[in-house]
């Protein structure tokens, strides 16, 4: 869950800094698909720490 949740504010974010630099529709959506799969990945790092350490 935690790392859909990131995913989803991941391609949020990228996609509102690309428009805010005035990019066309192409690098709004290459931002928000690598913003995506970045903030997946702290996601799923943090995800797999907090299973360590809680449970």
């Amino acid at each position: 869950m935690i790392i859909i949740l990131g995913a989803l504010i991941g391609a949020v974010f990228g996609g509102l800094r690309a428009r805010r630099r005035k990019g066309k529709t192409a690098d709004i959506l290459q931002y928000a698909v690598v913003h995506a799969i970045v903030f997946a990945l702290i996601a799923l790092f943090l995800s797999l720490f907090l299973d360590r350490v809680f449970f």
